[in-house]
């Protein structure tokens, strides 16, 4: 299985407007964030190892280039719901020049996460770049040991060719098409064990082209889900994905075949 039947939609051409709809909603979440940004510049405190982590495994949160943790109050929220598993946050440094340091402190951020918890296993979500910093781990560092799904909102798997004047710096040179960290992820990874779910829109102006946010690997497990009328910041804010990546975290790891490998969340 991969998303649940109620999420997912057939694809279908953008209605009038859509555009302008989303344009809107973009400006609407950016002022809501503005507000929250500061509020969230701080690494989260660790709490104490608990004798009841929650069934489920734990999920960590990564968010985008020069972000910070308050982008995910309402993801955060609705995946904790219950206490079913712990969730948490990781803020890594905006000046961060190089994404495979930041894929390596993750990576200790997860083993310690398993230590605390007692899961051998974690999932992580990651806006933009924060998915990019994800798949670096799980793919090139051995992470797939440790991650059970990874999903991605919003994040250049391919590259992305926007804003060419800040090429200055260093990661995002390194979210160009032609950079060799694409080339890094673009090459074998046979076996790797960490599912994949990657949520892409056509209305997502940070991703150029717009198909780059999704997954293309011969050999990962991969289901690529288009968001249809949201834009690049309201993907990680808007209810419907916030229930598709809930319910994707809660379905089954394995058996996504039995489903095309692009569906629409409305």
């Amino acid at each position: 299985m991969g998303l649940p039947l109620a999420l997912i939609v057939p694809a279908a051409a953008p209605a009038p407007g859509a555009a302008l709809r989303a344009a809107a909603l973009e400006l609407i979440v950016l002022a809501g964030h503005l507000l929250l940004y500061p509020t969230g510049m701080r690494q989260e405190p660790r709490p104490a190892p608990s004798a009841d982590p929650g069934p489920r495994p734990p999920a960590l949160l990564l968010h985008g280039f020069a972000d910070n943790r308050s982008v995910f109050v309402l993801l955060r929220r609705a995946l904790g719901a219950h206490r079913l598993r712990r969730v948490e946050t990781y803020n890594y440094s905006p000046l961060t020049g190089d994404l495979r340091t930041a894929a390596r402190r993750l990576g200790r951020r997860v083993e310690e996460l398993c230590a605390r918890t007692g899961h051998e296993r974690v999932d992580l979500v990651g806006h933009s770049l924060g998915g990019l910093v994800a798949r670096y781990y799980v793919q090139r560092l051995g992470g797939d040991a440790r991650v059970r799904t990874l999903v991605t909102l919003g994040t250049p798997h391919s590259g992305t060719a926007v804003a060419p004047f800040m090429d200055l710096h260093p990661v995002v040179r390194q979210m160009r098409p032609d950079s060799p960290v694409m080339a890094e992820l673009s090459a074998p990874a046979p076996g790797c064990r960490t599912r994949f779910v990657a949520f892409w829109s056509e209305f997502d102006a940070i991703m150029v082209p717009t198909g780059t946010a999704r997954i293309e690997h011969p050999d990962l497990l991969v289901e690529n889900v288009q968001v249809t009328g949201i834009g690049h910041l309201a993907l990680p804010a808007h209810p419907a994905v916030i229930a598709a990546v809930r319910q994707a975290l809660d379905g089954p790891v394995r058996g996504l075949p039995e489903l095309p490998g692009t569906a629409s969340v409305a």
